[in-house]
């Protein structure tokens, strides 16, 4: 649970809440209620689950009158900088348990309680207002709420201008209120216990500030086909949105919206943790099966991004049969050794750029198939799978990915991004790692043994590997690894920058690579140079390439993305290798807990709230960056909470008991 209380620092009127729908659509928005990105929306749905995404409802302009005054209830922000009305002073407190959850104070005997949630089970936004009176009700003449939808119609990566062809004709049956604005969008719906108006207009030049310090446009015209009133002392206010065709309910809409918001509370109940709650955002629908969200609110899934968090997500925290439902749709995907790196917004032909998208499909099928939980014809096809990505890394498949002579994995053509390392703008690949990245070899070498425990024939190529390792990986100017050997497919020359993929021949594996000393080295310099609250650098402030900074347009952010911005996700591997190189005792995994989890543990509570997000900046204080909701960010959380046998509490943060 997160729960902020007046007064609110500017900086928490902006932190960020999320409600997803398990189809890749999704809610979301602010603290303040403003809306800064153009992602943030009450009615965001995915027309072709978990991509197609549209925004259909961006926001409400809600306001109370009684006795003639007027109360508002959200705030906006228009170009170029004029926030109107402003709530800030009436805030009185927000938290998200079990949803987001407002309260404002109207005087001092009146307080509104304004609540958001979707629905999973139907993929409804239910919208509720409450009023408290702790003096004489009736000595209010009236309390009337009122509610203005603002709507777009557009891709969420767009924004929406005044047009001419945003149809406003409402279609009302009983409490239904429905819109099409656009012939080629999904109907949205409203059902309320409120009377509607119809009075069309359009709110010109909101004003997304994310979007502005992203150096992206940033300013957008909304439409608004009319305003629902409701009388709030004759009871709660409820609005409850939707997309599509109409379900058939007949229903009062206070009764539906509080049968649905018992529903939803039980099912966020039975999760162990708010941690485990949060997982469940990112497990989504992809045709028939699952698949898992890289993060919201812009990121669909991707196959590195998959392997990688559902260790976390699904494997750590028991959702067993999401896991084998998820592998196996992914083993069907597999070409030419490789599994698709992304499947694009639009379009169905899968993107195959990445060496190390199937090496992670063979971590999390070790750890999967570790449960006990596979049946045997699961087995069977999971194993066949890693055969085909060992036999095709071994032949040679795209880019030049194939093993070399000496048991190594080599990769790279120019102009392609591979490893996960893989920011590019126009055709600048920022760090290419042409050649044989280290923490390639410490997938290729885990992925060889993986598959000897089944098949004798990969185990002599898994001593091959680990022996070149050791011969060619070692810096002995530092002890610790280069970051990439044979860099440009040149026999010998080596890349000593000091980047976190060599903690992967230490931890966050299955098995290490190295052990000893030269384990201890790796340990040491990460912490050094790369370790933060937030997570570990990507680059040393030493380097001169570095850059601590992550932000502003798009050139100068990619430019950061992988040169010394801060990934959480990576304390994960970090934690895990720090721990083998400690004594195997309590007091190791307490002063892991201390040193390493709390500081990010604290983080739930800022950005995404109950998340962890996808970046930090370099340099403290570490403001993070990116997505505000990343999945391996928090996967990676969870995982190390099963390493560390944390007992959950909720509205704690993880913790063990001593």
């Amino acid at each position: 649970m997160t729960r902020v209380d007046s007064p609110f620092d500017i900086e928490r009127l902006e932190d960020e809440w999320l409600e997803a729908d398990g189809f890749g659509g999704f809610a979301s928005g602010t603290v303040g209620m403003l809306r800064t990105r153009r992602y943030h929306a009450l009615l965001l749905t995915a027309t072709r689950p978990p991509s197609g995404r549209v925004v259909l409802v961006n926001g409400i302009e809600a306001w109370l009158e009684a006795n003639g005054a007027r109360y508002p209830l959200t705030m906006q922000r228009y170009a170029p900088d004029i926030v109107y009305p402003d709530i800030a002073a009436s805030l009185i407190s927000f938290d998200t348990t079990p949803w987001p959850t407002w309260r404002f104070r109207i005087d001092d005997e009146t307080r509104v309680i304004a609540e958001t949630f979707v629905a999973k089970e139907t993929c409804e936004t239910v919208l509720r207002w409450h009023v408290e009176f702790a003096g004489d009700a009736h000595r209010v003449a009236a309390f009337t709420l009122h509610v203005r939808p603002l709507l777009s119609g557009r891709d969420y990566h767009a924004l929406h201008h005044e047009n001419g062809a945003f149809d406003f004709s409402a279609a009302i049956d009983g409490a239904y209120v429905q819109w099409q604005p656009y012939h080629d969008l999904p109907v949205v719906r409203f059902l309320t216990n409120g009377i509607y108006e119809h009075a069309p207009d359009w709110y010109r030049n909101f004003c997304y500030v994310r979007e502005r310090e992203r150096g992206l446009d940033f300013t957008e015209d909304l439409a608004t086909p009319g305003v629902f009133t409701f009388d709030l002392r004759a009871e709660d206010a409820v609005v409850i949105l939707s997309a599509g065709v109409s379900n058939d309910v007949v229903q009062h809409a206070l009764d539906r919206a509080n049968a649905l918001a018992e529903t939803e509370a039980k099912r966020r109940a039975s999760f162990a943790s708010r941690l485990h709650r949060s997982a469940d955002a990112y497990v989504v629908a992809r045709s028939t099966g699952r698949t898992i969200v890289a993060g919201f609110p812009w990121f669909t899934d991707w196959g590195r991004d998959t392997f990688i968090a559902m260790r976390g997500l699904l494997i750590a925290t028991g959702r067993h049969a999401e896991a084998e439902a998820i592998l196996l749709a992914w083993a069907s995907t597999i070409s030419q050794g490789m599994c698709p790196n992304r499947f694009p917004d639009y379009g169905d032909e899968p993107e195959y750029n990445s060496v190390d998208a199937s090496l992670w499909f063979v971590i999390a099928v070790h750890d999967y198939l570790a449960t006990g939980h596979a049946s045997n014809a699961t087995v069977e096809r999971l194993h066949e799978a890693v055969e085909t990505i060992l036999s095709g890394y071994t032949q040679g498949t795209r880019y030049g990915i194939r093993a070399d002579a000496d048991g190594l994995l080599r990769a790279g053509v120019p102009g392609v991004q591979l490893t996960w390392m893989d920011a590019k703008v126009g055709d600048w690949v920022v760090t290419p790692r042409i050649g044989k990245p280290v923490e390639v070899q410490a997938l290729w070498f885990n992925a060889l043994r993986i598959a000897s425990q089944w098949n004798a024939r990969w185990k002599e190529a898994a001593e091959r590997t680990a022996a070149s390792f050791a011969q060619r990986f070692v810096d002995p100017q530092s002890g610790a690894l280069f970051d990439n050997v044979d860099v440009d497919h040149v026999q010998g020359a080596v890349d000593r920058s000091i980047r976190p993929n060599q903690i992967f021949a230490v931890g966050g594996l299955p098995y290490a690579l190295l052990e000893g000393e030269t384990a201890r080295a790796v340990v040491a310099q990460v912490e050094a140079h790369l370790l933060t609250p937030l997570g570990l650098r990507t680059l040393s402030p030493e380097d001169p390439a570095y850059r601590g900074r992550y932000g502003g347009a798009p050139l100068e952010r990619d430019g950061a993305y992988h040169q010394g911005t801060v990934w959480p996700w990576l304390l994960g591997p970090f934690v895990e290798a720090w721990l083998r190189v400690q004594p195997r005792d309590d007091a190791a995994r307490s002063a892991a807990r201390t040193r390493f989890l709390a500081p990010l543990d604290a983080h739930l509570d800022r950005a995404g709230l109950d998340h962890l997000s996808e970046v930090a900046d370099g340099d403290a204080p570490h403001a993070p960056g990116g997505t505000p909701f990343q999945a391996w960010s928090l996967g990676e959380r969870l995982r190390m909470a099963a390493l560390l046998g944390e007992v959950h509490q909720e509205g704690q943060p993880p913790s063990r008991p001593d």
